[in-house]
């Protein structure tokens, strides 16, 4: 029995809205998500100093959220105080981010390869359960 395009009773609808792939789609999502949790466990995250030609500058990040507090606890309304609050915050994360340091630890070719693999695979077979899917009848 052919299939008429327009007839949207007879489709089943599958990842994303489109027809088919709802089965690929989650075999995808499992690869994806093991092989990204499986990387990121061969991942070691550190920080180190801020520094300033070699002097510790987390001190001088502090001193616009400071000010900016010291505004709005006399005056909770100004302006002033929520911008500076606001600024030494996305100065604070940005310096903790800056000053993060990634290491990958050792491990086996094949393990690489497997881990690389498997996130490569299950984000090509979500990119594909995304689009149009067609079973050979």
């Amino acid at each position: 029995m052919a299939r008429d395009a327009n007839d949207l009773s007879e489709q089943t609808v599958g990842a994303g809205g489109t027809p088919g792939g709802l089965g690929t789609f989650f075999i995808g999502l499992a690869l994806t998500v093991a092989g990204a949790y499986w990387l990121t466990q061969q991942v070691e995250v550190t920080s180190g100093v801020w520094s300033i030609y070699g002097y510790n500058s987390f001190g001088l990040s502090l001193i616009p959220f400071l000010l900016g507090m010291v505004i709005l606890f006399a005056n909770g309304k100004s302006f002033w105080g929520h911008a500076l609050v606001f600024i030494g915050v996305v100065i604070i994360f940005t310096g903790i981010i800056m000053n993060l340091r990634i290491y990958f630890q050792p491990t086996s070719l094949f393990n690489t390869l497997l881990m690389l693999g498997m996130l490569a695979a299950g984000i090509g077979l979500v990119i594909k359960s995304l689009g149009s899917y067609q079973k050979n009848e």
